[in-house]
């Protein structure tokens, strides 16, 4: 798939001010934001920011379908140096640090390995953010900062193995194209020994059976089901095996989280023990329904999105009585334990005012709860959504 690229791949208009803007409401308070096309190899898009890019999906994509279009898949990156130009004849992915035979392996040698595929949540650990209380700095995301996608590429594993780990190793590291200012710690991430073999993770060059798109990380990224998107490291070019712990500044200190049974703590706290964020908690949403949306009396199809995070969706519920009692929604077709899952459920709407809420539960165990956690991060936002409409 990487061979039907040219060989040099650019985004010139990457940071270009979007054309044909015009503003969206994500839901709440200073949530006004252009909707604009322009950036290459992307559709409209919700404006975050331009550079570096952080555009977000438009809600009513998710409407379409399971499998979120590589055109209209949120992009975020941390530093404004990000890779506008790859030539894949010259790339390189160096495997280095506790190994046997350090490699550098071009994308043709990579692309002899094992293929494996999966379909799988990628999503923003700050996705959400703009609807949390008390407010919290970092982007202000609405839901739109994920996507679902169908992944193909080779398991780490097996590079891994083609480089030989040597005994007591504790950790992999990633690291990409993009380059940090002057003064900053560059963007890298690590997985436990025991994570990086699972087989799972992946070294994908295609999503949704096209190579990967220049602004989600052409030639290649990582790819870790159930796990935060911090961690699907874009433009993969380093992988070093560690002897130890890492203890770089994007594990050590930035992307933690309170090492709570729930990830928070009382608004305000600024001191608690903290761990890396890791796994996705479960999420439901409603697709067809917006709030402050007016429909007519009688029965309407409702439908939605859900996904278990780390593992599959157990099952989707309704509440018309603020969470007092639930009713089960039917779920759509199962595209694999790490992928939106679609439901739907018929209601009959009465004259007036109604609140639908909607929660998932996933195979693990977890549940989402009614009330939003809170961090000083605004990571891990999974709180049921609800949907007020007239009834007229």
């Amino acid at each position: 798939m990487i061979s039907r690229r040219t060989a040099l791949a650019g985004i010139s208009g990457a940071f270009a001010v979007p054309a044909l803007a015009r503003d969206v409401r994500l839901g709440f308070g200073n949530g006004t934001r252009l909707l604009g096309s322009g950036f290459s190899e992307k559709g409209e898009m919700i404006v975050q920011r331009t550079r570096a890019p952080l555009l977000e999906t438009p809600f009513e994509v998710f409407d379409d379908g399971l499998f979120t279009p590589n055109d209209r898949f949120y992009v975020r990156w941390h530093y404004q140096d990000i890779p506008l130009a790859v030539n894949a004849r010259d790339y390189r992915l160096k495997v280095s640090g506790a190994i046997s035979r350090p490699l550098a392996l071009t994308l043709g040698e990579l692309l002899k390995l094992p293929r494996i595929e999966l379909t799988a949540v990628n999503q923003c650990s700050g996705n959400s953010r703009g609807f949390v209380g008390p407010r919290v700095a970092g982007a202000q995301w609405g839901h739109g900062a994920m996507g679902c996608a169908r992944w193909t590429g080779v398991p780490l594993k097996a590079v891994l193995e083609r480089a030989g780990v040597k005994p007591g190793a504790r950790a992999v590291r990633f690291g990409g194209l993009d380059e940090p200012p002057p003064d900053a710690p560059r963007f890298l991430k690590s997985l436990g020994m025991d994570h990086a073999l699972d087989g799972e993770v992946m070294i994908a060059f295609a999503m949704n059976g096209a190579a990967l798109p220049m602004l989600n990380g052409y030639p290649i990224r990582l790819v870790v089901p159930g796990w935060f998107s911090t961690y699907w490291i874009k433009a993969l070019s380093s992988i070093e095996v560690l002897d130890k712990e890492d203890d770089n500044f994007w594990m050590a200190t930035a992307y933690r989280i309170p090492a709570t049974v729930d990830g928070g703590v009382p608004p305000g706290t600024t001191q608690f023990e903290s761990v890396p964020i890791n796994t996705m908690p479960p999420r439901s949403f409603f697709t067809n329904l917006r709030d402050g949306a007016i429909v007519p009396p009688g029965p309407r199809l409702v439908r939605g999105i859900a996904f278990g995070g780390a593992s599959a969706v157990a099952k989707v519920e309704l509440s018309r009585d603020g969470g007092a009692s639930w009713q089960p929604a039917t779920l759509g077709t199962d595209a694999g334990r790490y992928a939106f899952r679609g439901w739907q459920a018929t209601i009959d709407f009465a004259q007036g005012p109604a609140t639908l809420h909607v929660r998932c539960s996933a195979a693990d165990g977890r549940v989402q709860p009614m009330r939003p956690v809170w961090n000083p991060g605004g990571y891990l936002y999974n709180a049921v959504e609800k949907v007020e409409v007239r009834v007229a």
